[in-house]
């Protein structure tokens, strides 16, 4: 098992704790070399499973966040559709952005343990990839890939990679796409708290501010709470016990 990672690695502003993939991709060790093993078995199954989204660095969530808080970025409902968000109140923007894109210094991805997944054999190189819910939705392209992965994952044959958002809680949109490694993201998750969120946020001068800032520090507990702490069911009660993540305050 990995050692425990430091608040700048939990936050996303140090990445020594990822190790490189073939396609470029990084995760940590182990939970590079369990899904190297799963991406053997999907082969053999007939599927060639793809990483659309590993590591995301702070920096990165940053640049998402602000371009959709600042009007630069499209932000989706639900069913796809464009959200005004000029029509809007500034904890109303926080919300619609925090369905589907963490704050930064909260993202799963930040930790190495969570990736956003794909079947490249279902798809033409020309293919525009947008990981939304009509391809994940039955019929849809990548549909045949998660039945499979659903089998794993309820076989236990999964590699130890489970769904956090496997449904809809009222905070982050279903994400059928979205795997994590649960032997090192339990302890990252449960490490997580209000002053190391806080605390990545003023960790340098040079680091852009953080949009919509005073709203989303007046609700931190509850936007927490509902968007980043997920309950301890995303994954069977072996890996759970191991390392239970802690609600978030």
């Amino acid at each position: 098992m990995a050692s425990a990672l430091d608040a700048r690695q939990l936050t996303g502003l140090d990445d020594t704790h990822l190790v490189a993939l073939p396609d470029g991709h990084r995760l940590q060790a182990d939970a590079a070399r369990a899904f190297t093993a799963l991406q053997a078995d999907a082969r053999r199954a007939g599927f060639e499973l793809a990483i659309a989204s590993s590591f995301r660095s702070f920096s990165r969530q940053l640049e998402i966040w602000n371009a959709k808080a600042a009007g630069l970025r499209p932000v989706h409902d639900d069913l796809g559709r464009p959200v005004p968000m000029s029509l809007l109140s500034p904890i109303e923007r926080v919300h619609a952005i925090l369905r589907y894109s963490a704050l930064p210094g909260t993202s799963r991805h930040h930790w190495g343990t969570d990736l956003d997944v794909y079947d490249a054999a279902a798809i033409t190189p020309d293919y525009k990839l947008e990981l939304s819910p009509q391809e994940v939705a039955p019929g849809g392209v990548f549909d045949a890939l998660h039945n499979w992965l659903d089998a794993r994952i309820a076989a236990g044959e999964s590699r130890g990679f489970f769904r956090p958002y496997n449904e809809d809680r009222g905070g982050v949109a279903r994400e059928r796409w979205h795997l994590s490694y649960a032997p090192l993201a339990l302890d990252c998750a449960a490490r997580i708290d209000r002053d190391m969120v806080i605390g990545c946020w003023d960790c340098d001068g040079s680091v852009p501010e953080l949009l919509l800032r005073e709203s989303i520090e007046a609700q931190l507990p509850q936007l927490l709470a509902r968007y980043v702490d997920v309950p301890g069911d995303w994954c069977p009660a072996q890996w759970d016990s191991l390392s239970a993540p802690t609600a978030l305050t």
